[in-house]
């Protein structure tokens, strides 16, 4: 018995003095020593953790705790970035080091490291907390900085809650969540990237389960850990929201452009997967002169997944349906999952012998992956660089069939969610589950990509998806998943408000090309005319979507002609608006891809002094000058509408303005899309047509809304073919348009600018001067323009410039013949 005791005694002695050691928390403590290499710092600390500070621009640093000498991080985000060799300006001082650069002050403390940051105006932007900088235990890394008083945070990608995430805690870990809540996390997407009001940025460059907490439990202070990877994360400065998205852009690359019939409407169901089908949605869009550009194939147009083979007995001819659509206008797009059935016997073993699978580690075989649909299957290893000829191979084949498009679904993987540990047993090519998990999706869409340009040289790629991570514009992009209210579709208004904000995250994480499934996904629609409020109201939303895709589960059809005469009427109104607008966001499409600025913007980003918008995310900029506030709220008769600074025209009824810095109860009826344009803008469009570019040399019509006096209003309309990766090397025409308002009228120049192998199509084009005054003279180029009429037809060619005064609306119109590529109009 007293041996007993004893050997107890010790044993509980053992286990406090391991537990004590398991739980301890390790920090770099002191750093004294310090090594310089080209644009890198090696900062040597006591307790065998090393800094590494790289600075990647004079905006721009990387930041690395090393706790063990084997390399382990890999980027699959951050483009390289080796060209970059600005060398490290540091000095020492008795208790810290500072580097400097020509915007930023970082001051290193020795004892104990810790890392402030201020701009070069000596403003504090950031600083560890405490000694809490860096953290390691056995079960995590975490990082943790001061938060400031009125500091606010934006970002982290697609995720649900508000658009301000202080005072909110995050996790990633892309998860299948259908029918999700308006405050659900996590969900398809992990996106580690936020900007705070302190005019920087941080993108922490780790791909596990990481956790962001921006105060939701002590407000002194922000912190983003993992379990296991590298704390690595780059410090990315402004000052302003719009500056840091665009460093940030230059760190982990530009978003592509989707094709320009990529920005008109789409079609889909989930079993929209027949040949009958197909050709029955195209005939009823065109003969009801409802404008489409694409139908989507859901997951059962396959034999099997996924040998991209048609399912036999759903399609009779497909080259001849893709063919008879395209001469139609339609473009198809079908989807991919990332799996092999097991039923798909000659592909499974393909694949299974040449080590194609991912694996369970526990047998070293193929993981048995259950599947939604297809039976037990193969997971696709893409982090293999041989699968990816393999699959390119694969996928080509419905490419040469006319198909022009992928949609990548289920990548993240399928039913693997918080709960679902036993996918954690998977062992990838390039690390095992936990690590990859993340990254799954966006290995995938690579290499869909990659694939698809390398079999088509040159022709822009068409691909969306729903799991992905940092760095995913390069190569897709991005829609929110199954929304929508399973249990009762007509009870779905909490999903669609919750949307907005969705949207307004995903550009602020760079996924500028977004769209939601428009009519929600989830929920079996028994009764139309129930839905077709809740229907209408999706589709004017849908419709300020980047990419505008109308889709539901199941074989719920939801074009928009079966929710009745009055809802079809609104619908195809809403739609013609978007192809209307088509100049005007192709534009910004443009600018998306210089910047990293999104097209669908919360106001912050444009009036970041506004307190009022600091957190607003019911409503929203449309490129920089439109702003809407989509109705989403059942039987509303008003919608409270917030207008920032400046004087808003009503699109609805432009003889209404209204000032900013104030709140309005705007009045709202089903037809009603609360949308304004501010003062002092030019918008671009163009004739309502069937899709996009169905008579290529179409007309632009140009809403000019003058500035005040002495005041200009710009616009530089973006165009290139629309098909080729050309944009990438600036092949491309800008038609630059400048309306100055001066006391005795207007002045406008207009002037095209191209690169050298590319020529603007002629267009003619008619201005259209609202709230403006019956004109005593128009001068084209200093002769004067007559009086004429509107013409019947806008497609017919313009022999000569005209005007036309519109008293009762108070518009003139002046329309300026296609062959004159420079010139000056003078409206007296």
């Amino acid at each position: 018995m007293h041996n007993y005791k004893i050997l107890n005694a010790v044993f509980i002695f053992l286990f406090c003095v391991l537990g004590q050691l398991k739980t301890q928390n390790l920090t770099p403590g002191r750093c004294n020593k310090y090594e310089i290499k080209g644009n890198k710092v090696l900062f040597l600390c006591e307790n065998g953790i090393d800094v590494q500070l790289e600075q990647i621009s004079s905006d721009i640093f990387k930041i690395r705790y090393i706790t063990d000498s084997i390399n382990m991080y890999h980027s699959f985000a951050v483009i390289d970035q080796s060209q970059n060799t600005n060398a490290i300006n540091i000095s020492e001082q008795p208790n810290s080091y500072e580097i400097y650069t020509g915007s930023l002050i970082m001051r290193i403390q020795k004892d104990p490291f810790s890392i402030v940051i201020f701009d070069k105006w000596q403003k504090l932007l950031m600083s560890d907390y405490q000694t809490r900088g860096f953290v390691k235990d056995s079960m995590r890394i975490s990082s943790s900085k001061v938060l400031k008083l009125n500091e606010r945070v934006y970002g982290l990608g697609e995720k649900n809650g508000g658009i301000n995430r202080r005072g909110q805690s995050f996790k990633m870990w892309n998860s299948d969540k259908p029918c999700y809540q308006a405050d659900e996390d996590p969900l398809y997407k992990s996106i580690p990237f936020f900007m705070s009001s302190e005019g920087y940025g941080i993108f922490f460059d780790n791909t596990f389960k990481t956790n962001f907490d921006f105060g939701s439990n002590n407000q002194d202070y922000y912190s983003f850990d993992a379990p296991g990877g590298e704390m690595v994360y780059y410090f990315i400065y402004g000052p302003t929201l719009k500056q840091i998205l665009t460093n940030y852009t230059s760190l982990t690359g530009k978003a592509i452009m989707p094709p320009s019939w990529a920005l008109g409407f789409a079609q889909c169901r989930g079993l929209l997967t027949s040949e009958n089908l197909t050709r029955e949605i195209a005939e009823g869009f065109r003969s009801r002169d409802i404008p489409c550009d694409i139908i989507y194939q859901d997951i059962g147009w396959t034999q099997h997944l996924q040998d991209f083979n048609w399912r036999a007995g759903n399609y009779e001819n497909p080259r001849k349906m893709l063919s008879d659509l395209d001469e139609m206008g339609f473009k198809v797009v079908v989807s991919q999952d990332p799996v092999i059935s097991q039923a798909n016997k000659e592909q499974w073993k393909e694949a299974d012998s040449l080590g194609y699978f991912v694996l369970d580690k526990r047998t070293g075989k193929s993981y048995d992956m259950p599947w939604p649909w297809g039976g037990n299957c193969g997971v696709v290893d893409f982090t293999k660089p041989e699968v990816a000829d393999w699959w390119g191979v694969y996928q080509q084949k419905v490419i040469e069939d006319g198909v022009k498009g992928f949609w990548t679904d289920m990548g993240e993987p399928a039913w693997s969610n918080e709960e679902s540990t036993d996918r954690l047993n998977m062992q990838h090519h390039l690390g095992n589950h936990a690590e990859i998990h993340n990254v799954y999706g966006f290995t995938w869409d690579k290499v869909v990509t990659e694939q698809f340009e390398k079999h088509n040289p040159n022709q822009r790629i068409f691909q969306m998806t729903r799991a992905g991570f940092a760095g995913l514009q390069r190569y897709t992009f991005g829609w929110s998943g199954d929304a929508g209210n399973g249990n009762n579709v007509c009870n779905g208004w909490n999903q669609l408000a919750g949307q907005v904000p969705l949207m307004l995250s995903s550009g602020l994480g760079l996924i500028p090309f977004w769209s939601c499934d428009i009519s929600g996904y989830c929920g079996d629609v028994r009764d139309y005319d129930e839905l077709s409020e809740l229907y209408v109201r999706w589709v004017q939303f849908g419709a300020f979507n980047p990419l505008s895709r109308i889709h539901h589960e199941g074989n719920n059809a939801v074009e928009p002609w079966l929710f009745g005469e009055e809802a079809e009427k609104i619908c195809k109104r809403a739609i013609e608006m978007k192809y209307q607008l088509f100049p005007y966001i192709y534009s910004y499409a443009r600018e998306a891809y210089d910047k990293g600025w999104p097209l669908v913007r919360p106001l912050v980003l444009e009036y970041p002094d506004d307190k009022e918008v600091y957190n607003l995310d019911s409503q929203f900029l449309f490129g920089e000058n439109i702003l809407v506030a989509p109705v989403v709220e059942e039987g509303a008769a008003i919608k409270r509408v917030y207008f920032p600074k400046g004087r808003w025209i009503d699109f609805n009824n432009k003889g209404n303005v209204y000032g900013g810095g104030k709140w309005v109860e705007y009045p709202v009826d089903l037809e009603t899309i609360p949308m304004f344009v501010k003062e002092g803008s030019i918008l671009p469009q163009m004739p309502v047509m069937q899709y996009i570019n169905e008579k290529e040399n179409y007309p632009l019509i140009v809403d000019v809304f003058p500035a005040g006096i002495n005041k200009k209003a710009r616009f530089e309309i973006y165009e290139d073919d629309g098909e080729s990766n050309n944009y990438k090397q600036n092949l491309y025409g800008k038609r630059k348009i400048v309306s100055k308002t001066v006391r005795t009228g207007i002045e406008l120049s207009y002037s095209e600018e191209v690169s050298d192998e590319f020529k603007l199509k002629k267009r003619a084009v008619f201005y259209k001067f609202h709230n403006a005054e019956k004109p005593s003279s128009v001068l084209l180029d200093g002769e004067k323009v007559k009086a004429g009429k509107l013409p019947q037809d806008i497609f017919e060619s313009l022999k000569k410039g005209f005007y036309f005064w519109d008293k009762e609306n108070k518009t003139l119109t002046i329309g300026i013949p296609s062959e004159k590529y420079k010139y000056k109009l003078v409206v007296k």
